[in-house]
């Protein structure tokens, strides 16, 4: 059997920094244990999955989907929307026609924040980890997960609601009455006791041989030690290797390989370890995805360019600087596919913003805060980032401080109980946003985004808000009442979407597009990161992803009318 992972386990995790080939590597791995006869169960629980595109099907989002061409695989994406609706009703359906109306819409209004959306969709994971009937019919489950941070949070679920349930006396939540959930309980003790069973369950850390992807990595190691989860194996993806003496990049690209490989931090080294070299193009379709897993590859077409008149006009990241430093103050936003470069692009941003003589705040809303490795605070910059958990402290402190206040002892110990639900730190990490963007009245603010799935989230849940502080404007702080008009505002927020000049980032952006026009939100300009256009190559490899990549920039050029084409550089895609 061909398979990607040595003894894989019933449960599967292949997790890792946006951009390093989770899903692909998933996907292979599922479509080699079926074909040596398994029957398998592939599932993505990110909130942006390209799945459906990897596979080459449209998957449902309510059950499985059986894959044509792979006996025995089936793959489903969970859909935060689509779980959260499904969710609601399991939890409100029991009281309806028992309970009067005003109390079934008091419920339903507990659960139509962006907190139901988070732990609907985990509801779903933990029932296909924890519910051996949800599963019964398959040999080995494999989760294509988010970008780690997202990832580490939705593994700290079964663990903190195991513990909210073990510690609220009052049958209430943020999520309505607990009286709904009661028989989740048993679920999520066994969903957490999966995750720790090293002879069920194994987390695949995927990586590149990059630093930022490699300390990422690392990270997640020591933050997995911490929910008991030691049973790990690693893939290095996209390993590089060229002998031309004529090519200066693959020359680079190749030593940069050697260096990160000869240098795996010690809580890597040890791990059992799968190399993947570098592909000509991303691995599409089951032909692909065995070819990935070591079966035959195709062979690249010869190298050929398109005519230099064919590609589109692009704008001097010079020039995009100068047009956003021009309005004096505001907020710039990267967006995009984890891996593409937004750290990166924020970085830079920030830094020119400083060198043309403006105050900058850098910042962070993903939950890995790579920022604070690419940059520190200067004269004219001060680099932050947005920490869930003391977030949470200091709401939950100033919720007992003011609300908690107007209490008897036995009220602020109800508030106090219903503080500690693991929904609480989205709401503080909500409003933390709100006041970062609010920070751009008075100075630049380069807010570095988490990807895709995760930050859309934060933005329906900027919409959820809105809608009730209209219904409701004096309850809201101020930073809170005016943030979705201050993303709506151009002459304000300024949306950079950041990509590579390939397939899926390309058309995630597309989709991220729409889903932001859709809130009312216009992007400023694409950005194409690590571009091998106009280059001098000679590597074979370097050569056919040249030639492929035109057709990607030339789609960003049909979606949008300010682009900046960035070359490729020997700095790692953060």
């Amino acid at each position: 059997m061909s398979t990607l992972i040595a003894m894989p386990t019933p449960i599967l995790f292949f997790t890792g920094k946006g951009g390093v080939g989770k899903t692909s590597t998933a996907c292979a791995s599922a479509v080699s244990l079926a074909d040596a006869g398994k029957r398998v169960l592939l599932v993505s629980t990110d909130p942006a999955t390209n799945l459906d595109e990897v596979l080459g099907i449209t998957l449902s989002t309510a059950r499985a989907t059986p894959i044509p061409g792979v006996t025995g695989l089936a793959a489903m994406n969970i859909d935060p929307e689509a779980a959260a609706e499904a969710y609601r009703e399991r939890v409100v359906g029991p009281y309806r026609g028992v309970l009067p109306h005003a109390a079934i819409a008091n419920i339903e209004e507990q659960l139509s924040g962006a907190c139901t959306v988070e732990i609907a969709a985990f509801d779903q994971f933990a029932h296909l980890l924890g519910d051996p009937t949800a599963t019964r019919d398959y040999d080995h489950v494999i989760f294509d997960t988010a970008p780690t941070g997202h990832t580490l949070r939705l593994l700290e679920l079964p663990a903190a609601w195991t513990t909210f349930f073990d510690a609220n006396t009052t049958g209430g939540s943020c999520l309505g009455p607990l009286s709904g959930l009661a028989a989740e309980r048993r679920t999520y003790a066994l969903a957490l006791a999966a995750l720790r069973d090293e002879t069920r369950t194994r987390v695949i850390l995927v990586t590149r041989p990059e630093p930022g992807a490699i300390r990422e990595a690392a990270r997640t190691v020591d933050e997995l030690a911490t929910l008991d989860i030691r049973h790990l194996s690693l893939i290095i993806n996209g390993v590089f290797r060229s002998t031309d003496p004529r090519d200066a990049i693959a020359r680079d690209m190749s030593q940069r390989s050697h260096r990160a490989l000869a240098q795996l931090p010690a809580v890597l080294a040890p791990l059992d370890r799968t190399e993947l070299p570098l592909l000509a193009h991303a691995p599409m379709g089951i032909a692909g995805l065995r070819a990935l897993a070591g079966g035959p590859a195709d062979a690249p077409a010869p190298p050929r360019a398109l005519p230099a008149a064919v590609l589109p006009q692009t704008l001097a990241f010079t020039q995009l600087v100068d047009d956003i430093a021009a309005a004096g103050h505001g907020v710039i936003l990267t967006m995009g596919k984890g891996g593409v470069g937004k750290t990166t692009v924020a970085t830079s941003v920030a830094r020119a913003l400083t060198e043309r003589g403006y105050k900058v705040i850098l910042t962070t809303t993903d939950p890995a805060a790579h920022v604070l490795d690419a940059a520190s605070s200067g004269a004219r910059l001060t680099v932050t980032h947005i920490d869930p958990h003391r977030e949470a402290a200091d709401y939950s402190a100033h919720v007992m401080a003011t609300a908690g206040a107007k209490l008897d002892a036995a009220g602020r110990a109800l508030l106090a109980e219903e503080l500690r639900s693991p929904c609480t730190e989205e709401i503080a990490v909500f409003q933390a946003f709100a006041r970062t963007v609010a920070d751009g009245e008075d100075a630049f603010v380069v807010i570095d985004t988490a990807p895709t799935g995760h930050t859309l989230l934060l933005l329906d849940a900027a919409e959820a808000y809105h809608r009730e502080v209209l219904k409701r404007p004096g309850d809201a702080p101020q930073a809170v009442r005016q943030l979705l008009p201050r993303l709506r505002d151009p002459k304000f927020a300024r949306v950079l979407l950041v990509t590579l000049p390939e397939a899926t980032p390309v058309h995630e952006a597309a989709q991220l597009q729409h889903d932001l026009k859709r809130a009312g939100i216009r992007p400023y300009a694409w950005i194409i990161n690590q571009s091998l256009t106009g280059l001098s190559l000679h590597d074979p490899i370097l050569l056919e992803r040249q030639r492929r990549e035109q057709q990607f920039v030339a789609e960003v050029a049909q979606l949008a009318s300010r682009r900046v084409l960035n070359p490729y550089s020997c700095c790692a895609v953060a």
